[in-house]
């Protein structure tokens, strides 16, 4: 059986390879340089429009992956607006939308913020807006009482 990564006795005080890490790190940083040097030959629209694609399927997928599927649209018109970008398609995000670009976006580009309640808290307000995951109540911005089970598949 699968462990959950808590479960393990080095939880939360891992340890790794340094030389490996150093090796494959070199290699991104490397690749990584070569990107930002195309891009910054390619100029300044491009560099935004690459930037807002990214950012709209890295939270459509980061979405997808919790079985919420997002409308292509509302996300990228609400990352647009959020970083002040003009967007010719631009339509009204819902609430659920504006939650999750909302709280992804402070995650990717608050990353050196520690992540303390108030912050934490924050996320999962943007997320349930009002107090409900579908047709159920839910405490919002609270730590749970009870056991959390991570299912797939339709409930029932």
């Amino acid at each position: 059986m699968m462990k959950y990564i808590y479960q393990y006795s080095s939880w939360p005080h891992f340890t790794w390879d340094e030389q490996e890490i150093q090796a494959l790190l070199g290699k991104v940083r490397h690749l990584q340089g070569k990107l930002l040097g195309q891009m910054n030959m390619a100029g300044f629209s491009l560099k935004e429009e690459t930037h807002l694609s990214t950012l709209t399927l890295d939270v459509l997928k980061s979405s997808e992956i919790e079985g919420e599927l997002l409308n292509y649209d509302q996300v990228r018109s609400s990352i647009a607006r959020r970083l002040g970008m003009e967007y010719a398609g631009m339509v009204y995000p819902d609430r659920n939308v504006e939650g999750v670009v909302e709280m992804m976006l402070d995650a990717t580009q608050n990353y050196k913020r520690p992540l303390d309640e108030e912050r934490l808290f924050g996320w999962h307000a943007a997320l349930f807006p009002t107090g409900r995951s579908g047709m159920h109540k839910i405490d919002v911005a609270r730590y749970r009482n009870g056991e959390m089970q991570v299912v797939s598949g339709a409930m029932g």
